[in-house]
């Protein structure tokens, strides 16, 4: 079965998409939470050291601007230590910078900032960073008035970016793990809900076989079940079918029996008044009706496929025998059975009679003193062995017979129809028919019957047969 048929892979394809897109989804969605979780919490810490600033600043007599307290954070102290103050006043003119701007300074917007109120800015920074800062005004009394005091600080960006990609790269993993644990789950769970489809495509294979002969709808899922009743109808619409055509089959073949008969009535008369080659041709023409008859009366009477039970092969082979004995060509053979009393073969009764009942006449037909049918079992399978002493084919003939075109109702044998519908039969339940030399000496007919569940029959019946007339 190709790949992109399976609907297990398509399943599995729509999921495996569905997680890597949902991880995607998460995996950017946490790293945006993360970062702005981060932001706010760097904020925060922002507006800390800004009111540490604040409470920190002083104006001597003189008006000079002077810082009490710097913030404790040791970046400050760190030259372009990725965080940075800087006080402003806006009166004067003068600043006050953490060390950490060395000989720089923080780029503030010329926004205009109401006393108290704070702003956050994106700014470009020392050495080419990007800083995130926040500012605020304050009004700080002096003996010269109000002095209007612009103070901002500022951390590198890339603090905050090396967090989220550390962030990031610790999440990868645990997302792979989330993925595969995911992917496990939807692999069992395509599994169990493909195990009902697999289950009637078992009960479709076991009714082919011949092992069941409806699907079970009982413990089916609800969405299953209409599928179930369907090809239940199916098969008993086909039953239907198959019944009604063996009867139509059955009704022809026996309302031709009635013309035949006065045919052969009028062949005697034509005879009588010796007309000897007419009545030989109109013969030869009825002899070949009846075997068309008998063929086609033959196949409407097969069941194909495995039979539903184990049918006892000695009882129909003592059967058999016990018949051929009573005829003019049995009765002075030994005919011997030699199969043993629990062998069983999964064929259907009728199919059985008629095709041991077919090889076991002819081989009574050509034997000299003696027929002998055993079998043989194994693993897989079990022969059965019909075989005569008789003056049998050589392997050319046995070869010619056994061809599909070629059936022994037109070999040297003069088996009728025989052979031809036994392979019939044989091919219907997914066996085989061989043709090899028996030990005794003559003809051996050999049939192996699957005991295993098989694919159904080896080939399809044709009408190749019943045109070799």
């Amino acid at each position: 079965m190709k790949t992109a048929r399976s609907l297990r892979f398509r399943l599995f394809a729509y999921a495996a998409v569905v997680v890597a897109v949902a991880l995607l989804v998460t995996g950017f969605s946490l790293s945006a939470l993360f970062t702005r979780h981060l932001e706010r919490r760097v904020g925060q810490e922002l507006d800390t050291h800004l009111a540490q600033l604040t409470g920190g600043l002083r104006l001597d007599a003189n008006s000079v601007l002077s810082l009490a307290r710097e913030p404790v954070d040791p970046r400050f102290q760190a030259v372009f230590g990725g965080l940075y103050w800087q006080v402003v006043d806006e009166t004067t003119g003068t600043q006050l910078t953490s060390r950490s701007l060395w000989d720089t300074s923080l780029t503030v917007p010329g926004d205009a900032l109401k006393p108290g109120e704070t702003h956050v800015h994106d700014i470009a920074g020392p050495q080419g960073s990007q800083m995130l800062m926040h500012e605020i005004m304050v009004l700080l009394a002096a003996p010269d008035g109000e002095h209007r005091l612009r103070i901002s600080v500022a951390i590198d960006r890339s603090e905050i970016s090396a967090l989220a990609t550390g962030f990031a790269t610790d999440l990868a993993p645990v997302l792979a793990i989330l993925g595969g644990v995911l992917l496990l789950g939807f692999v069992l769970q395509v599994g169990e809900g493909l195990k009902p489809v697999h289950e009637v495509l078992a009960g479709i294979s076991a009714i082919r076989n011949g092992d069941r002969r409806r699907l079970e709808a009982e413990g089916v899922p609800r969405e299953v079940a209409p599928l179930v009743e369907e090809i239940n109808a199916l098969l008993d619409a086909q039953d239907q079918a198959i019944s009604r055509a063996r009867d139509r089959a059955a009704n022809l073949a026996h309302g031709l029996k009635t013309p035949l008969s006065a045919l052969a009535s009028d062949i005697d008369r034509l005879r009588n008044r010796g007309e000897g080659e007419i009545a030989d041709d109109i013969f030869e023409l009825t002899q070949r009706m009846r075997r068309h008859i008998q063929r086609e009366l033959a196949r409407a009477r097969l069941r194909h496929g495995r039979s539903h039970d184990k049918t006892p092969l000695k009882p129909v082979v003592d059967g058999i025998l016990r018949a051929l004995k009573r005829t003019p060509a049995g009765e002075d053979l030994d005919l011997q059975c030699n199969i043993g009393a629990d062998v069983t073969v999964p064929v259907d009764p009728d199919d059985l009679n008629e095709l041991i009942g077919n090889l076991a006449e002819n081989a009574v037909r050509f034997a000299r003193s003696r027929v002998v049918i055993d079998t043989e079992e194994t693993a897989d399978a079990i022969m059965i062995r019909i075989g005569d002493d008789g003056p049998g084919l050589d392997p050319a003939g046995m070869s010619s017979a056994m061809q599909p075109a070629r059936r022994l109702d037109q070999s040297e044998l003069g088996a009728g129809l025989g052979l031809a519908i036994s392979g019939d039969i044989t091919d219907s339940f997914g066996g085989q028919l061989d043709l090899l030399v028996s030990p005794l000496g003559g003809l051996e007919a050999k049939i192996s019957i699957p005991l295993a569940s098989s694919n159904g029959p080896r080939r399809p019946l044709s009408d190749e047969t019943s045109n070799n007339t």
